[in-house]
């Protein structure tokens, strides 16, 4: 098992790694909108705060040795389910491939984000 850790995405807000790779997959640890130059949310709307975790996603990924392009499975959670489809817009410019994927609204996330996803991929 690998740890996997990178200062191109936000540092761990508690006791977990951005992602650790174990028999040839990487599972990430659910990334939201922090911004990792100034480790706030900046984005005050789902559309931009979607195009931060995705950013973050990528290079936690790419830390680890995989790409959007290798994800089999990924977790969304979203503030408010109204957000679904401009989730989906930005969500699918990234994750063209289709991978498996629930999507389910929660009653709060970290630091008052409006998304989160967490990503399982081959390496």
């Amino acid at each position: 098992m690998i740890k996997i850790a990178t200062d191109k995405a936000p540092s761990a807000i508690g006791p977990y790694s951005q992602a650790v790779v174990c028999g040839g997959m990487v599972y990430t640890s659910g990334q939201i909108a922090i911004v990792p130059e100034s480790g706030s949310i900046e984005a005050s709307d789902v559309v931009g705060q979607t195009e931060q975790v995705m950013k973050n996603l990528g290079e936690v990924l790419e830390a680890a040795g995989s790409s959007y392009d290798k994800a089999v499975k990924t977790t969304c959670f979203l503030a408010d389910i109204s957000d679904f489809a401009k989730f989906n817009e930005v969500y699918g410019k990234y994750f063209t491939s289709k991978p498996a994927r629930s999507c389910v609204a929660v009653k709060d996330l970290p630091k008052g984000a409006l998304v989160e996803v967490e990503v399982i991929a081959e390496i």
